[in-house]
């Protein structure tokens, strides 16, 4: 079956950028650029007429900038996933833009493999959060109250739903897991699923920090 094109809009206000990462995009035969846009305003606009699947959207953006821009796609309903890509590792950006609903997060220093890997988890429906950036975020003690940590969770978990996490924490989606294991993809979903209601979280992104900031590793 022919794998679906992956629409994608890209919104930063220097061209060279956009136009570095459409190049490395369009290298790909399931992704193609359908618009970029300079602003914050342009990429409601966009958003609105084109219907993109993935936007790529920056902090740093005139007019309105990517929170502000977010806000407005959550508040107008627009359904297009979200990765911000940014030069920002501020903790507060990066808290600011998960509990607004970003689909991911990634720094613009992070490789090509890592940004189509991040494209296409994040259209499948996952949610994709670069590793340094998870790491980053769980040294923070302002998401104390954001995760209860909980020792009495973790214990809570199979050896098998301990794997996942483990393998959700390095990027994995359902179909690598799946790979890695040995096991059905629908048994890593029922898996997941358990994760989550057991440690009390609602995506992969908060399994990912959860992960690093209780130093969850391999058995």
């Amino acid at each position: 079956m022919k794998d679906k094109i992956i629409k994608v809009i890209i919104a930063d206000d220097h061209a060279l950028i956009r136009e570095g990462i459409k190049q490395i995009l369009e290298l790909e035969n399931d992704i193609v650029v359908i618009g970029q846009a300079s602003n914050g305003e342009e990429a409601f606009t966009m958003a609105t007429e084109l219907d993109p699947d993935i936007i790529l959207l920056d902090i740093n953006m005139p007019k309105l900038n990517g929170i502000e821009t977010l806000r407005k796609f959550k508040d107008m309903g627009i359904t297009s996933k979200v990765i911000i890509l940014t030069i920002h590792e501020d903790k507060e950006y990066i808290l600011k833009t998960l509990k607004l609903g970003a689909n991911g997060y990634m720094l613009k220093d992070s490789n090509a493999d890592s940004l189509i890997k991040g494209i296409r988890d994040v259209a499948k429906g996952e949610k994709y959060i670069q590793p340094s950036v998870a790491d980053l975020v769980s040294r923070s003690s302002n998401y104390d109250e954001y995760f209860n940590i909980s020792i009495d969770k973790i214990n809570s978990l199979t050896k098998r739903e301990y794997e996942v996490l483990i393998l959700i924490a390095e990027g994995l989606n359902n179909k690598d897991i799946a790979d890695r294991l040995y096991i059905s993809e629908k048994t890593v979903k029922n898996h997941v699923s358990n994760i989550f209601k057991k440690l009390d979280l609602n995506d992969r992104v908060q399994a990912a920090i959860f992960a690093y900031k209780n130093n969850i590793k391999k058995l």
